[in-house]
């Protein structure tokens, strides 16, 4: 038996022996990746040429729908299908997301191309076989989970853990070994397309759901992958792609925690680079970054792969790299492994070695990650064949999946305002009105198969039994409604806008529906590429609003989004409104359960609902002088509903908070306790934020930083007690050095439902010298909940 077959022997000694019988370009094969996107053969490479003389290539592509940036433009300089596996193959892209391909055929084809790939190398190695994942696995018939936004909404982390783990059977079911996601992106500009992606504005939420998403993949056998690594969503004005101006410190404390949770506490796999520079370096040429802090700071050991094309983009895009060679070797020294979803830059690996730009040491660090990858997942066993285990009638839109998703769906909504007209009495008479309640793909995220595939033709296809809101209400309530359209998403006034406005003058109650439809690059108002100039209303939409409230009838704003939007403007006329983040295929189920009161809503905001369209693209983790408007500016950045907040059908307070301690260690922990009570006749759940406030420190602070949550469910009058364990290591910071510290002196503790919504602070003096924190601080929380 060959030394990488005995799989006695732990996975980076199988490696390590494969890697010193390969030859070069066997190695360099185990780096590169095939994607089959369509039936023409490859554009061949040109000779490589300067970078002006590339610049020709990176141009609008002219094709309706594009799955991913540039595609069509970045054709140029592909491999084939016979020159990308003889010799071996690292990566195969999206089998099943490309295209609409049954499991069956799905199935079919990836054994057909890992058979051929076992057979074009001389150690029969195959392929790591990856799909895109992050609202569900991406492909033809699987459940379209809620978008990770909404995920933050939940607030409940064994959902989301529950959520992965049958996404993660699916994939494992059908033959694939590696999903994209999760993102764990903290957003910073709400006008950033991508915010419908991500878990919310706060670090800690971000990291402890995004860890647990990584927990339920990886149990079944699938490699999660950490995006976008690192500061994506801080880009200039929100915009796609755009460099990211930031200093050390908020990329310390802002940015990173939610990886290194993810690396730390939930040993994921594999990571992704980021598109942007930061501050002019590319993250995909970042040694500092990809070497220095993922792996020598943090103990990563699994793989870095290449967000896609984003090797390409060091010439083509960011000009650090002359050429094809030069960009591959600026990403292998800085420790990206694997480039995707194709190989380009990678196929000139050997003439960057045979040039200097890169050694045989580095080429070899790189490709005994990806055989050691391979090894853990039973890749390199002498019995592998691409059919063992895989199920090709496997159904991915379950009994089960479809349960996980309706809870996750009735936990992510939430009531933000309610003046006594919800739940709806059941027989008022609705006149329902708006783009949302005609549209089911207006509940489906960016990356899921209908919207990211499907829509390309224009049409309207899910491949999807999804209830629509006009169905879910019929089923809910015995009332009469109408419904019209009045507006679309995008373009202006439908037929029967004013059709809409005499319904709802009729009727007891209006509905209007308003909302976002996910695409690609400006196919969309959310999603990858649909970046916005400020936060109003998308459309025509807000002029649907107006009429309708100038009728004078009650009115219930339902927002179907995949970012905060500001509603300033219309809120205090609105009788009730109602948040749902792309809640996915049980959507409607979930917003009519709220609107008639059979779902007591428990959702909270991830991120905060603006006041203004223009005045608010940051977040509620700021500092005193980008909060506090008075004397300062004429513009108010304060939101209207803050982080953290959500209304319910039951009531709850918030008492007798304590401190096991009101001094400790530098090094020490202090436990901060709650009580939090049902005070109403109706059971329901509550989140209990802890926030920590730092009034004097020798850099500026956050005013206020969430540190702890749990979800707790209570019975009508029920109590129960909250108890928060506090290590110093949580009151952490980059100091005035670059050095993370603890700092003596003191700290302020306060539970909340929101970030605005606090008791009084009770105050922890932390005694002893000012403490650098090591590498592999405290990063949690721990809660526990007990009866009061």
């Amino acid at each position: 038996m060959n030394t990488w077959n005995d799989t006695s022997l732990p996975a980076d000694q199988r490696a390590a022996a494969l890697l010193s019988v390969m030859s070069r370009q066997e190695k360099i094969h185990q780096l590169a990746s095939f994607w089959e996107r369509d039936e023409e053969e490859a554009v061949p490479a040109p000779e490589p040429v300067d970078v002006g003389d590339h610049d020709d290539e990176v141009v609008a592509s002219e094709a309706a729908h594009q799955v991913a940036p540039m595609e069509d433009a970045f054709k140029v300089g592909r491999q084939g299908w016979e020159e990308s596996v003889d010799g071996g193959l690292g990566h195969l892209t999206r089998i099943y997301g490309t295209d609409p391909v049954s499991v069956a055929d799905g199935a079919a084809k990836l054994a057909r191309l890992q058979r051929d790939i076992v057979s074009r190398n001389a150690f029969g190695i195959p392929a790591i076989a990856h799909e895109e994942c992050l609202t569900g696995f991406t492909a033809l018939g699987a459940t379209v989970y809620p978008a990770a936004i909404a995920w933050g909404a939940t607030w409940r982390p064994a959902l989301v853990e529950q959520m992965a783990g049958r996404i993660g059977a699916d994939l494992r079911a059908v033959g694939v070994h590696q999903g994209l996601a999760p993102l764990l992106d903290v957003v910073r500009d709400y006008r950033w397309g991508r915010v419908e992606e991500t878990c919310g504005e706060d670090p800690y939420l971000v990291g402890t759901l995004g860890t647990a998403y990584v927990r339920g993949l990886q149990a079944q056998g699938v490699h999660a992958t950490l995006k976008h690594f690192v500061a994506y969503p801080a880009s200039k004005a929100g915009r796609n792609h755009a460099p990211v101006s930031m200093g050390q410190r908020e990329l310390e404390d802002v940015m990173l925690p939610p990886f290194e949770m993810a690396v730390r506490e939930g040993d994921v796999a594999s990571v992704m680079n980021s598109y942007s520079d930061i501050d002019g370096e590319p993250v995909a040429a970042s040694r500092h970054l990809l070497t220095q802090v993922l792996r020598e700071r943090w103990g990563f050991s699994g793989t870095v792969v290449s967000d896609y094309w984003s090797v390409r983009f060091l010439q083509a895009m960011h000009h650090v790299a002359g050429d094809y060679a030069h960009a591959a070797a600026l990403a292998v020294r800085a420790g990206l492994d694997v480039e995707l979803p194709e190989t380009t830059c990678y196929s000139h690996l050997e003439a960057a070695l045979d040039a200097g730009l890169l050694t045989e040491a580095e080429l070899d660090t790189a490709v005994v990650r990806v055989l050691t990858q391979k090894a853990r997942l039973g890749l390199l066993n002498a019995d592998w064949e691409p059919t063992a285990g895989v199920d090709a009638g496997r159904d991915l839109d379950s009994p089960g999946n479809r349960a996980v998703a309706r809870a996750l769906a009735e936990e992510s909504v939430i009531l933000l305002k309610n003046d006594g007209v919800l739940p709806l009495a059941p027989d008022a008479s609705l006149a329902v009105s708006g783009p949302v309640w005609e549209d089911v793909r207006s509940f489906l995220g960016c990356y899921s198969f209908p919207n990211h595939v499907l829509s390309r033709d224009g049409g309207r296809t899910t491949g999807l039994e999804i209830r629509d809101l006009p169905e879910a209400l019929r089923a809910a309530r015995p009332g009469g409604a109408t419904f019209h359209r009045g507006v679309g998403f995008i373009d202006g006034r439908a037929d029967d806008f004013d059709t809409a406005v005499d319904a709802a003058a009729a009727a007891d109650v209006a509905v209007v529906t308003l909302g976002d439809i996910a695409g690609l690059f400006g196919g969309g108002t959310s999603g990858e590429g649909c970046d916005v100039v400020d936060l109003g209303l998308p459309g025509r939409q807000g002029e649907l609003l107006e009429a309708v409230l100038a009728t004078g009838t009650p009115t219930v704003l339902v927002l179907v989004t995949g970012r905060p939007y500001a509603l300033g403007e219309y809120a205090d006329r609105c009788a009730a409104i109602v948040q749902a983040f792309m809640p996915g295929v049980e959507g409607a189920d979930a917003i009519a359960g709220v609107l008639t009161g059979a779902v007591n809503p428990s959702g909270r905001l991830p991120v905060a609902i603006p006041n203004g369209r223009g005045g608010q693209p940051s977040t509620y983790l700021a500092a005193p002088l980008a909060w506090h408007a008075d004397g300062i500016s004429n513009l108010d950045p304060t939101p209207l509903y803050p982080f953290g907040y959500g209304l319910s059908y039951s009531s709850f307070t918030l008492t007798d908070p304590a401190v096991s301690a009101t001094r400790m260690d530098a090094d020490g922990r202090v436990d901060y306790t709650v009580t939090v009570t049902n005070t109403s006749d109706r059971a329901g759940a509550e989140v209990v934020q802890l926030y920590l406030s730092d009034p004097v420190a020798e850099v500026v602070r956050p005013l206020k930083a969430l540190i702890g949550f749990a979800k707790v469910d209570l019975e009508a009058g029920e109590s129960k007690r909250v108890t928060f364990t506090v290590h110093a290591d949580r009151t952490s910071f980059t100091g005035v050095d670059y050095r993370r510290i603890v700092e003596p002196g003191q700290i302020l503790l306060a539970a909340g439902t929101s970030s605005e919504d606090r008791l009084a602070p009770l105050a922890v003096e932390i005694t002893g010298q000012r403490r650098v924190v090591d590498e592999g601080r405290v990063l949690t929380t721990p809660v526990v909940v007990t009866s009061a």
